[in-house]
């Protein structure tokens, strides 16, 4: 019999074959998920669906609910992601998000998610990740005020804290480091005000780290660990998510959103630390490994307590990822090419 709190077991595969296994297995729906959607009914429009987490985002949403109406919309730079996202059932609209009159001639909806970001590259053209992290959430604030609206933020905008310390919660203060942290919290403050002047219902998403196959804290330590590459200690300790946890949680933020702008930590419950990490890699690849510097005493880290009182705890558990990790990379699965920077301690992307 279950605990009050706990999630029935679900049955994943051993293994991920291909992508789209892969992004079959990201946008599962549950019936958690279903219930939530139930209570905003309308049209999702999702800006900035190009991404890394976009385009299971809005399948994962198509699932829950096949008949509602999933629009995303993106530069589509990415080739065949357009049409593969068309052949899930998904709207697709290609707008550049920063210029006033694209975002006007978009269609309403009652409910929005909102990806578009900058991090990378951050430091070398500050003024670029100004404007797409603080005035287009201004402005996409704005046009849809009347919507609900659940928009992501990231861990980056917490201080270091103590590894012991069990990670910083919605009530430690914010004290970002570099461009993009000190922007991201801009987005967060905008959002605020949009509540605060015009009632706007938002509802922010504090993430770190999502995991993929083909990205992520575990894809990065993984990819060092198979090419015998030392991997970085600096900060010696993670929190790490299932994009498809992720996913789910921020769809189901839509109901949760209202004029305060509540924020939480998305992330999974383990302080994950790299060592141990990287030793599990060697084990599953039979690799040695090789590591570089020491760790800190204090690590990027979020307490997510909050969250999982909200949404519960996440469906794919730590172990089960990393087996997953090290079966992709062994057999040389796909990588994106982004990594994740988990190691950076001075804010500069």
């Amino acid at each position: 019999m279950l605990r009050a709190g706990e999630a029935p077991m679900e049955s994943w595969p051993d293994r991920i074959a291909d992508e789209a296994a892969l992004e079959e297995v990201m946008s599962r729906p549950d019936p958690a998920l279903a219930a939530d959607l139930a209570a905003v009914p309308g049209d999702i429009l999702v800006l900035g669906a190009g991404g890394k987490m976009g385009p299971t985002l809005c399948r994962l949403a198509r699932r829950a609910d096949p008949a509602r109406r999933i629009i995303a919309v993106a530069r589509w730079s990415e080739p065949g992601l357009r049409e593969r996202m068309e052949s899930w059932g998904i709207e697709c609209h290609a707008a550049e998000l920063t210029d006033r009159a694209a975002l006007a001639a978009l269609p309403d909806a009652p409910n929005l998610v909102f990806m578009a970001a900058r991090k990378f590259g951050a430091s070398g053209a500050p003024e670029q990740t100004w404007a797409m992290n603080v005035l287009l959430p201004a402005m996409v604030a704005e046009r849809w005020a009347a919507s609900r609206i659940a928009f992501f933020s990231s861990g980056n905008v917490l201080p270091l804290v103590p590894v012991l310390s069990g990670g910083a919660d919605e009530g430690t203060a914010p004290a970002p480091v570099g461009e993009y942290a000190a922007s991201v919290l801009g987005r967060e403050r905008v959002f605020q005000h949009a509540g605060g002047t015009r009632g706007t219902a938002s509802f922010g998403v504090r993430l770190n780290y999502a995991i993929d196959l083909r990205y992520g804290v575990l894809h990065d330590v993984a990819t060092k660990v198979m090419a015998g590459q030392p991997v970085p200690l600096a900060m010696g300790h993670a929190n790490v998510i299932w994009q498809g946890d992720a996913n789910a949680w921020t769809l189901r933020a839509l109901r949760h959103a209202d004029a305060s702008c509540p924020i939480l930590n998305i992330t999974g419950p383990e302080t994950v630390s790299i060592r141990w990490l990287a030793e599990r890699f060697a084990e599953r690849l039979d690799r040695p490994v090789q590591f570089a510097g020491e760790e800190r005493p204090d690590a990027l880290l979020s307490n997510a307590a909050r969250a999982f009182a909200t949404f519960g705890y996440p469906r794919v558990p730590l172990a089960r990822m990393i087996d997953w990790v090290a079966d992709w990379v062994v057999r040389g699965g796909r990588a994106l090419g982004r990594p994740t920077k988990f190691e950076v301690r001075d804010g500069r992307f």
